[in-house]
């Protein structure tokens, strides 16, 4: 892993959430100095410190390490929580629903294509 790739999503990463470095710091339980040392490629952080950064961040560990993961059942998941977190509780509900009465129907149609 490149430090240098890492401190540049990191910092991306904090201005994408309107956050100081300071506030950052404060986020992680560590000194403005380390968070500029991270986004520099100085330093990495333990995993500890990790694990808070990526909640801070609110993004997966895979897409700080990896940048984008653009397949696979948990990238789709992530997505698909992300753009049901600003719903209401009704809007949830309705899409909820829907969803599972899809899944419901593709297994139905995957069971009938079996059969014959």
């Amino acid at each position: 892993m490149d430090k240098k790739i890492l401190g540049q999503r990191i910092r991306a990463k904090r201005k994408e959430q309107k956050l100081t470095m300071e506030q950052l710091a404060e986020k992680l339980d560590v000194s403005i100095v380390f968070v500029g040392e991270m986004e520099r490629g100085v330093k990495l952080p333990s995993l500890k410190t990790f694990i808070a950064l990526v909640n801070a961040l609110e993004i997966s560990a895979d897409e700080l390490i990896y940048d984008k993961t653009t397949t696979g059942k948990h990238y789709l998941a992530d997505e698909i929580t992300k753009a049901m977190s600003n719903l209401t509780p009704e809007e949830y509900a309705a899409v909820s629903k829907i969803t599972l009465t899809a899944i419901e129907q593709i297994k139905n149609l995957r069971g009938k294509e079996n059969q014959e």
